[in-house]
């Protein structure tokens, strides 16, 4: 399967129509990702980029001593004593809009009591990665479409994308994995998402895309495990030719690696001396690569609480669009086949392999989109016999993904994975055996309880954490009204569009 030949005057008819789908596309995700978040940080990482975003926004520093007075430090404190976070503040700096609109718009809306400013900031900041969730859905539509992909079928599969991936799930939360996904997919929707296929990919192209991929080790320093992978996919694509524009890619991402070494330098006396403290609960050493290669592999493929394939059961189906996915676009082919499959034996040997408290296999979850491209192709081409089965499979499968994240987000993990011997032995090892049984349960018990729940128990939604918070109904109902008309309006234009396409 190859892309097809389409008079110019038609390219630029369907990459208006493309644009407008996606403006569209990113509205409706923007609008549903809203809606369904927690509004909330509850784990060490999301605190601690919560306070480095506020120590930027009132001090212009990056020091967090209110994460020592809340008794809620994770990090290392640098030369001169003051406490750093664990990880370099580049998800903090792009934070700092949603903060300042809850610092200066949401918490002066009426309703809003003067003690729940800090709640309320917290929620909008913690609504970034809704917007980096719709960010990445949207780039991942316009990198198949770029690639030859039907718009329809695009459409598709970013939806089974959108609601069938822990994407959907990391949208509702402040870890990093929603910006460094939009990022990888970003970059890849820059370098091989052109309608010219057969032509080398410009040498600007490859700088902006290097110096992207070497800013987001800012983000978090293993993002620079993908810098080698573009280069290598824009030869395996261009072939020797190419050599020049994989340099300038690694060249470029140089910049901000560098930056990340110099700021390293700079605060803790040496350039590979991250902010990771060397030890956390029960003094266990985290940030060492002691795991054994087989409980990794079997933690992340097989065990009831990390399988991708259990987290994000459309894998299944875009493992089997990989070979067409090749024959379409090497380059693709490339970074969805070898960004997953590095990040998945760099982090199984990782001593805290499953990501801390989280939901599923947080460290794989940018990868997983990745890998998820092959959808495009398993969905687009083949007997029309075979091609409904495949719907019908896919159907299925968003339908099962789609189930998992609202088991994951109906409840706060926290709930469930807190209290000793369940998430964590008494050693403060991962129970290979931890499953969503107990978040099932959960859902089960607030599902049939009349009493309400403490503040941070029971449902995981903003709106219900805001009220009991004090945030009256009325100011919580309009925000919600709001969300859902801008859904509605999203969804209309998604339509439109679709219809005038076809």
């Amino acid at each position: 399967m190859q892309p097809l030949s389409i008079p110019p005057a038609s390219v630029a008819s369907r990459n208006y129509s493309s644009r407008r789908a996606a403006l569209w596309l990113f509205a409706a995700f923007q609008f549903f990702y809203l809606l369904t978040s927690t509004g909330r940080v509850r784990t060490p990482d999301e605190y601690n980029t919560f306070y480095t975003t506020e120590s930027l926004a009132l001090r212009g520093s990056t020091a967090v001593p209110q994460a020592v007075q809340m008794h809620n430090f994770y990090g290392r404190y640098d030369q001169h004593g003051q406490p750093r976070a664990a990880y370099p503040p580049g998800q903090a700096l792009l934070c700092a809009p949603w903060y300042a609109i809850g610092q200066h718009l949401l918490a002066r809306l009426p309703g809003v009591p003067a003690d729940d400013t800090d709640l309320v900031v917290a929620f909008s900041s913690c609504l970034s990665s809704a917007t980096f969730s719709a960010l990445t859905v949207t780039f991942f539509f316009l990198l198949l479409i770029g690639i030859g992909i039907p718009a329809r079928v695009a459409l598709f599969a970013t939806t089974i994308v959108g609601l069938g991936t822990p994407i959907f799930a990391y949208s509702a939360w402040l870890f990093s994995e929603p910006l460094t996904s939009t990022v990888f997919v970003g970059v890849a929707l820059l370098l091989f998402g052109r309608d010219n296929a057969a032509a080398p990919i410009p040498l600007r192209s490859t700088s902006i895309a290097g110096l992207a991929l070497g800013l987001a080790t800012i983000i978090r320093p293993t993002d620079g495990l993908a810098i080698p992978v573009f280069a290598l996919a824009i030869l395996v694509r261009d072939g020797k030719p190419a050599l020049r524009n994989a340099l300038a890619l690694c060249a470029a991402a140089a910049v901000g690696v560098g930056a990340l070494l110099l700021h390293n330098a700079v605060l803790f006396g040496g350039p590979f001396q991250f902010g990771y403290p060397t030890a956390a609960e029960g003094a266990k050493r985290l940030n060492t690569f002691d795991t054994p290669l087989w409980k990794g592999l079997y933690g992340f493929l097989l065990s009831p609480g990390k399988s991708v394939f259990i987290f994000a059961p459309p894998l299944l189906l875009a493992l089997a669009g990989l070979r067409r996915l090749w024959n379409i676009e090497r380059g693709v082919a490339t970074v969805a086949v070898l960004i997953p499959l590095t990040y998945l034996f760099f982090f199984a040997r990782y001593t805290q392999w499953e990501g801390g408290y989280c939901v599923g296999p947080r460290y794989l979850v940018p990868s997983m989109v990745l890998l998820c491209l092959g959808l495009g192709p398993a969905l687009a081409e083949g007997p029309a016999r075979r091609m409904a089965r495949t719907k019908k499979i896919a159907v299925l499968l968003l339908v099962v993904g789609a189930s998992v994240q609202c088991v994951s987000l109906a409840t706060s993990f926290m709930e469930d994975q807190v209290p000793r011997g369940h998430y964590y032995d008494a050693n403060w090892d991962y129970r290979l055996s931890y499953s969503l049984s107990g978040q099932i349960h959960l859902l089960w018990k607030y599902a049939h309880s009349s009493e309400p729940a403490r503040l941070g128990l029971g449902w995981d939604r903003w709106f219900v954490f805001l009220h009991k918070g004090g945030v009256s109904g009325a100011t919580l109902a309009t925000l919600g009204l709001i969300m859902i008309v801008g859904l509605g309006i999203s969804l209309a234009g998604l339509a439109r569009n679709a219809r005038s396409t076809q």
